[in-house]
């Protein structure tokens, strides 16, 4: 069902689609199909209770935001469950994405009392500038499916905060999280109507019927460059406020002098996380040429090791991708790298098994210009070019339309800090394999987004700056 103003309905049309779990192919629910003017109610919903939530007072928003928190950590066991489910991420995965989720609504529990504004003399000393800071007001907030709980608290956590309220339109994949969420924020004291939900797979009809509607007054996406292009190009008929967090191609450099052991446990994370379904997953691997053969050895090793499974399956470390076209764009992608001469040091194909399965792989001899290195691979593959010298790794790092995040490894901290202020990307990973983090303002340079989520930033973005002019 649709979640409009604090009740469940159906499609206007009583259109609906199913769920399946990647693991299995199977249909695991059927969910309401939003209709355009489905999306419209939503919109009436939280343009309806936009004015009385936003006067409540910012420790009201932190309270029920933080009892958000305590919820989902009540819940922990359901949600991952269910994000495993719909998702077919491993449980670990799973585990730590309702940790990570739950973390955006404390954090913004506590940024809700930060929303400060400025007073100054003017420098004419002929009044007194006056800064106040006020809710955007609707916000549509668009999520993807490869962390359904995650992405969505990182938008609707500081929308609430700042006094917004909103639409989510969830990836028609994984709408069952989503769903999850709304009940779990009006337990948690959310008003009817301060957030909706509606699952769609009609998405761009049903989200550009919404930007067109002279209430909605923030766009906040997460997903492709290629959709994000598409909905700044609908958002610009009306002047929308727009965050947009896109498409990454993270380049991983390793350099000589790098502690290998811990390159090697970074590059696990920074690529396996999600079975490497994540914009922030390690796209491209560049290791400097004295320890590229060894490094290639050591995440074979590690990579060939890993139990596929269903996500449900305790003992499985890496699930199934989440659909069949998900498979299919990383195994061409693979087999034109291999038909270019790389080498397979691990994986490589697909596992003869149910579900939508993809061999955790290493190839190594990759050329420079394949396709596998100027694509956003969205699965378990580290495809490894070896390089000499500083200036040629940053040409490589920095040869691509993307600029999210890229990761560093060496032993020589000025020259971490050094490669890093080169590359462009919003974040860097400086001997870490995992950037992400409530506190940070995450989010990319180039065509990787604008804006930025986390952190007091991700505050400001759902935020309108007054200015009144006064003397006294």
């Amino acid at each position: 069902m649709l979640h409009i103003g604090g009740r469940s309905a159906p499609a206007a049309d009583g259109g609906r689609f199913d769920v399946t779990d990647p693991a299995t192919g199977e249909v695991i629910a059927s969910v309401a199909d939003a209709t355009p003017a489905d999306a419209l109610a939503a919109v009436s919903a939280a343009a309806d209770a936009a004015e009385s939530w936003s006067a409540t007072t910012p420790r009201y928003r932190s309270e029920v935001l933080r009892q958000a928190f305590e919820l989902m950590g009540q819940q922990a066991e359901d949600l991952a469950t269910l994000i495993s489910r719909e998702n077919g991420k491993a449980l670990p995965d799973a585990h730590a994405e309702v940790a990570y989720a739950a973390e955006f609504f404390r954090w913004y529990a506590e940024e809700a009392v930060r929303a400060s504004g400025e007073v100054m003399t003017a420098p004419s000393g002929g009044n007194r500038i006056l800064v106040l800071r006020r809710p955007v007001g609707v916000c549509v907030l668009v999520t993807p499916w490869n962390f359904p709980a995650a992405m969505a608290t990182r938008k609707i956590g500081p929308a609430l905060a700042a006094g917004c309220t909103v639409v989510l339109k969830p990836a028609s994949d994984t709408p069952l999280t989503a769903l999850a969420l709304a009940r779990l924020l009006e337990e948690a004291g959310v008003p009817p109507g301060v957030v909706n939900v509606v699952p769609a797979r009609r998405s761009g009809e049903v989200v550009a019927t919404m930007l067109r509607d002279s209430r909605v007054r923030k766009l906040s996406f997460t997903g492709s460059t290629e959709v994000g292009r598409l909905l700044l190009h609908e958002a610009a008929g009306r002047v929308v406020n727009s965050s947009m967090e896109l498409g990454g191609n993270a380049p991983f450099l390793v350099f000589a002098d790098a502690d290998l052991d811990a390159a090697v446990g970074g590059a696990m994370i920074a690529k396996m996380r999600n079975a490497g379904e994540a914009c922030t997953a390690a796209n491209r691997f560049y290791v400097e040429e004295p320890v590229a053969e060894e490094f290639a050895r050591r995440l074979a090793a590690r990579m060939s090791a890993l139990r596929l499974g269903p996500g449900t399956d305790p003992g499985a470390e890496v699930g199934p991708l989440v659909n069949q076209e998900a498979v299919d764009k990383v195994d061409g992608l693979v087999r034109e790298a291999l038909a270019g001469g790389a080498k397979a040091l691990s994986g490589g194909a697909r596992p003869d098994r149910p579900g939508f399965f993809y061999e955790p792989t290493v190839l190594t001899g990759v050329r420079p210009d394949a396709p596998i290195l100027r694509e956003e691979i969205f699965g378990p593959v580290a495809p490894i070019v070896a390089f000499s010298g500083e200036e040629e790794a940053l040409r490589l790092a920095n040869d691509t339309e993307y600029g999210l995040v890229a990761y560093v490894y060496t032993g020589d901290l000025a020259r971490g800090l050094r490669i890093g202020e080169r590359i462009e990307a919003g974040m860097i990973g400086l001997n870490r394999g995992l950037v992400s983090d409530p506190a940070a303002p995450f989010g990319g340079m180039k065509q990787s987004g604008v804006g930025r989520e986390g952190g007091h930033e991700g505050l400001l973005d759902y935020l309108e700056t007054q200015y009144v002019a006064v003397s006294w």
